[in-house]
This record gives C-alpha cells, structure tokens and sequence, in this order.
C-alpha cells in the first residue's frame, strides 16, 4: 500500500469527534488505535521492517473502527437475496433504468447486491445496494471515509463526509471530469453507492438518495 494512503488514513481518523457517551468513547478509542497502526505502518516501511505485520495490525484497527461506527451491536447475519434488494432502488422521473443485476457470496465474506444504471440523455447514474450482512471487513474501509468531520478539497474537486437522511455518507466531486460519487451507510448494514458521470454537480445524486426509502432497508427479508 502506497505512503499516500496511510497519511489520508491518519487525516481521517483524526477528524473523528471527541464526545463524553459510551459510544463516542469507543469511537474515539478506536480512531486513537487506527492512527497508532497507521504510523506504525508508515514507520515500518520507511526503515524497511515488517510490513506484513503493520498491515495486519493496521486492518484489526480498521475492523475496531468499523464496530465502533455500527455501535459494536452489528453481529454477522445472512445478507438477503439479490432480488429482496431490488425493492430498495430508486424509480426517479426522467431517468431511465436499466434491467438490475444481481450477485450473492456466501464465501469467504457473505454479502449480496444489486445493481443497476439509470439513463438521462448523455448522462449516467449507477447505484449499487450492498447488504454486509454487518461484515466489518466490508464496512471497515467506509468507516474512515465517513468519519465526522472529514473534508478534503482541491483544484479538481473535493471529497467530504456528509449526512443524508439521518445516515453517514461520504461525497466525491471531479469537476473536470463531472463525475460524482455519494456514498450512505444506512442502518449499519447496507452500503449504498449513487455515481454518475457528465453531470453539472452531485445535486442530482442526492435527488436519487431522496427517492430510496432508507427507513425500510433494515426490515429486507
């Protein structure tokens, strides 16, 4: 893994809010462990020691930061069928949607999805429903992304934790590219992707988030 990526992980685990309630204790504890492996890790390969073992360390952080993000209450379950996900995307006016695809894995990660592409004149919206199934391995590289706080802006764009719903997310703008990313984490389980390409800005991707119903995913069955 690249030096870059570790110091983007020690940004954003910096970033986490700092509170007095069990649950922001624990993700405070746990953002402090993240960035200690962190710059173990960086450490370890800059005098060429054992990296194997940073990395090891640094992912049984992340797993840490993942179960403090879903409140440490998110016991591994079944993920549902392709096709109960199916309910759950959006019928946005204007938009034309593709036929869904749909794909389940029982190992070595149990997860299931669905997929789809949504067509308005040269512009292109996929959305993708992930049910985790509560696998930290899955939420894991997510929970720093959305760690309260996070921005990050530049010449070509920016990226920035948001809330949509009431649900932590993560945004993602190329303006020269106009291509747009929103990213939702809803009920602790299901990860949900809105891209899109040739579009004026990312208010389109939040109009597509506003027609999924995120109060029923977490009774999918």
């Amino acid at each position: 893994m690249r030096l870059v990526t570790f110091v983007v992980a020690l940004a954003l685990v910096g970033s986490v809010a700092c509170g007095q309630s069990a649950a922001e204790k624990q993700a405070e504890q746990a953002a402090e462990d993240l960035k200690k492996a962190a710059e173990a890790a960086v450490e370890a390969q800059k005098q060429g020691g054992d990296l194997g073992k940073g990395m090891a360390d640094l992912g049984k952080a992340m797993q840490g930061m993942a179960a403090a993000m879903n409140g440490g209450d998110g016991k591994p379950v079944d993920p549902v069928s392709g096709d109960a996900l199916k309910s759950t995307l959006p019928t946005v006016a204007g938009w034309q949607m593709d036929d869904p695809r749909t794909e389940r894995m029982t190992s070595p990660i149990a997860f299931s999805q669905v997929e789809s592409e949504f067509k308005k004149g040269d512009a292109a919206i996929e959305v993708k429903v992930v049910d985790t199934g509560f696998a930290q391995m899955l939420i894991a590289p997510w929970a720093m992304f959305m760690a309260s706080g996070f921005s990050r802006e530049t010449s070509d764009g920016y990226e920035k934790a948001t809330t949509v719903a009431g649900q932590p997310g993560f945004e993602k703008w190329d303006k020269d590219d106009k291509h747009g990313e929103l990213n939702v984490f809803v009920a602790k389980r299901f990860l949900v992707t809105i891209e899109g390409r040739d579009l004026a800005d990312t208010k389109v991707l939040h109009e597509f988030a506003a027609k999924m119903d995120f109060g029923k995913f977490a009774g999918l069955k």
